[in-house]
């Protein structure tokens, strides 16, 4: 591991390779197309072929220095599969050519599931990829926000490329569901999974302090009270349906883990956006903060991957309890919360270095599941 002035830095060890910079779908929430960044606009649709060499070429490089066993590479847009097999296959086999041969490269996509259909089984068998689907509910609530350029709703193409991927599980990464608490939470949960996925994500609305999350800032918790009615849904089966991603990192940091994502735990960010253009950007989420805001001034032609790792930002988000606001680093569920999405934490002109603003959502959703394992590790401990 390389070291900066202040922290031991972390390798990176997964890539968001953006392989197309437009959309098939104009949903409403889209943190690429409808929030504060619009530099989409000025990328290329596509990355260039001297592009994906340079990209490759620092995946390998940093994997090597590093001694990685292991890379995630997941390509995304946009919707990455505008780009087509060919193209993906062309990124997917300079990438693994690229690597160390000691590195395993694990190829995933995230796509709104509209193109997916047996043209791609091909490219998914020759590479070993797996696809994650968004997929916000039934019809009726994926259609909410989930619209095509004209207007009309993408459930049903979206339902017949899981349809393909229930058809090929080897290839089936899970579900990304947007929480909309407009929708029963209930029902949105079972809608999921009739789609048996592999595992599902919850993923809050990209709110922060200068532009709140729909219904927030009433000292209520409307987010973690239709998350938790999940939970007790999910928590309460009489087997595993499906594993849900913040759920079980939520437990596993209860009971001493370390967490694997940076929506919820004190663990190092150790993920890298590459655009279009050959720029290496910080989180994508961030375009929904400020315009500009992801961007590291650093590109795959010009800087290494360890440059990128000396970014301030970039450190202060492998910081760990380090770099969180003084009242979260007092707070006793700081080690499980960890802060929240870093994307939470923005108030315009101040920065990230503030309570999440979910905060008070994320103290009811840890403590309800706390309590409901606490007082079954209570039972165990008394038969």
């Amino acid at each position: 591991m390389k070291h900066t002035s202040e922290t031991v830095a972390v390798p990176i060890g997964e890539y968001v390779v953006k392989v197309a910079s437009r959309c098939n779908l104009a949903c409403d929430y889209c943190y690429v197309y409808t929030m504060a960044d619009r530099s989409w606009r000025i990328r290329p649709r596509f990355p260039s072929a001297e592009t994906i060499a340079a990209t490759a070429r620092r995946i390998g490089e940093h994997a090597g220095e590093h001694e990685l066993r292991e890379v995630t590479v997941v390509l995304h847009g946009g919707e990455p599969l505008l780009a087509g097999p060919d193209l993906l296959d062309h990124v997917a086999t300079t990438i693994r050519r690229a690597c160390p041969a000691g590195t395993v490269v694990d190829l995933r996509v995230q796509t709104n599931g509209v193109l997916l259909d047996e043209s791609w089984l091909p490219f998914l068998r020759a590479h070993s990829v797996r696809v994650g689907v968004s997929l916000d509910g039934g019809p009726v609530e994926h259609d909410r926000h989930r619209l095509g350029h004209d207007g009309r709703g993408s459930y049903d193409r979206t339902a017949r490329g899981l349809q393909f991927l229930c058809d090929h599980p080897e290839h089936y990464a899970g579900l990304l569901c947007v929480v909309d608490i407009d929708n029963d939470p209930v029902a949105v949960y079972e809608s999921l999974l009739e789609f048996a996925p592999p595992v599902v994500d919850f993923m809050l609305p990209l709110g922060n302090w200068t532009v709140p999350p729909p219904r927030s800032g009433s000292g209520e918790t409307p987010y973690a009270d239709w998350l938790t009615r999940i939970f007790d849904r999910w928590y309460g089966a009489a087997h595993q349906e499906t594993p849900v991603r913040l759920f079980g990192e939520i437990i596993h940091l209860l009971l001493g883990g370390h967490s694997t994502s940076d929506q919820i735990g004190l663990s190092p960010v150790a993920y890298l956006v590459v655009d279009t253009d050959g720029t290496f950007q910080q989180a994508d989420m961030l375009k929904s903060t400020a315009s500009g805001q992801p961007e590291t001034g650093l590109n795959v032609f010009d800087h290494a991957v360890d440059a990128v790792l000396a970014h301030p930002e970039v450190r202060a988000r492998q910081a760990g309890l380090a770099s969180l606001a003084d009242d979260c680093q007092l707070c006793e569920l700081v080690r499980v919360c960890g802060g929240g999405n870093y994307v939470h934490r923005y108030r315009e002109g101040h920065g990230f270095r503030h309570r999440s603003v979910y905060c008070r959502d994320l103290q009811r959703l840890i403590n309800h599941i706390a309590g409901r394992v606490r007082s079954d590790l209570t039972l165990l401990g008394n038969r």
